[in-house]
């Protein structure tokens, strides 16, 4: 498969698959035992679907699993992240739907990679 762009990160890599003025579809990978960054968003709001693996989602310091074929809803403002707690990589779809799609409307709040600036 063609990606418009893809990026490898501290825990793993993701591959943009579609952009428009509207919406950013994301594949994203995150290797066993890592997790992303406990972060927020001003311009945009995500919805991810789990398609291989286990995560451990944070949702405003709430924390819960999810397998394989379900979908997480995260609103703009929303503090969230996610681990790989599972034997296997971690993929999901990431969604992202509002105004402003760039990498620096993450807010990061804790960082695993010393990367909050």
């Amino acid at each position: 498969m063609k990606y418009i762009d893809k990026d490898k990160r501290p825990w793993g890599e993701y591959f943009v698959i579609d952009e428009t003025e509207n919406y950013k579809i994301k594949k994203i990978e995150v290797e066993v035992g890592q997790r992303l960054s406990y972060q927020y968003h001003t311009k945009r709001s995500e919805a991810w679907t789990i398609i291989s693996g286990v995560a451990l989602i944070t949702l405003d310091g709430i924390e819960k699993e999810f397998n394989r074929g379900e979908t997480i809803i995260i609103p703009i403002g929303v503090k969230h992240r996610v681990k790989n707690i599972g034997k296997v990589k971690l993929i999901f779809i990431e969604v992202q739907t509002g105004e402003y799609f760039g990498e620096d409307d993450i807010v990061r709040i804790e960082d695993d990679y010393k990367r909050i600036k």
